[in-house]
């Protein structure tokens, strides 16, 4: 059973195609124009062992909102078409992952109801990453992506200093417990839920 997703999504801020394979091996193909973007989503990828190509084409001119926004709900948009009807899957996962200061935890349902929590330092509030990548962009990245892919997502930063480590460590923990619950269990049989389906 092929478990991929395909988005196509083109606004008059940006144009964006998304691939991903859940079970893939980690390999990324990703251009956005915002490099620290890209290496973010190059992490979520490769931690998550998912096949990812984004290309995406926006108004950079003006800044990098909408580049970053509009290939989050692309990305959640696909992440969902792949899980298909969540059959025999885990459903949940969860991650604690450090980056030398950073130490960030994470916990995901795939339920089909989308929720975030999102905790972080408020030095991200302030942060500049790059040229290019306000801090206030990650808590924004996490909103679009949990509501397009239908999914609760909890990401709790526990330190933290430097905003590149907070932000990358994030994305790695993410990664992982979205491995996890993307994951076939041999015990499942059908869908994990009392309700017989995964959907809102």
């Amino acid at each position: 059973m092929s478990r991929t997703g395909r988005i196509e999504r083109v606004t008059g801020e940006s144009k964006v195609l998304v691939e991903i394979d859940l079970d893939g091996s980690g390999k990324c193909d990703i251009s956005t124009g915002v490099g620290f973007y890209d290496h973010m989503l190059n992490q979520l990828g490769k931690h998550g062992g998912f096949d990812l190509t984004v290309q995406t084409v926006g108004d950079l001119h003006i800044d990098a909102h909408h580049t970053v926004e509009d290939t989050a709900i692309a990305l959640g948009q696909a992440f969902n078409q792949a899980l298909g009807d969540k059959a025999g899957i885990r459903r949940f996962g969860d991650a604690l992952v450090p980056l030398d200061e950073a130490l960030v935890q994470v916990a995901v349902d795939l339920a089909g109801r989308p929720y975030l929590v999102h905790e972080e330092p408020s030095v991200m509030e302030v942060a500049r990453i790059g040229p290019d990548f306000p801090g206030t962009l990650v808590r924004h990245i996490w909103e679009a992506f949990t509501h397009n892919a239908s999914i609760a997502l909890h990401v709790l930063v526990r330190s933290g200093r430097d905003p590149h480590h907070i932000a990358e460590s994030q994305f790695k923990a993410v990664a992982r417990a979205l491995r996890d619950a993307t994951a076939f269990d041999p015990r499942v049989t059908g869908i994990p839920s009392t309700k017989g389906r995964l959907s809102g």
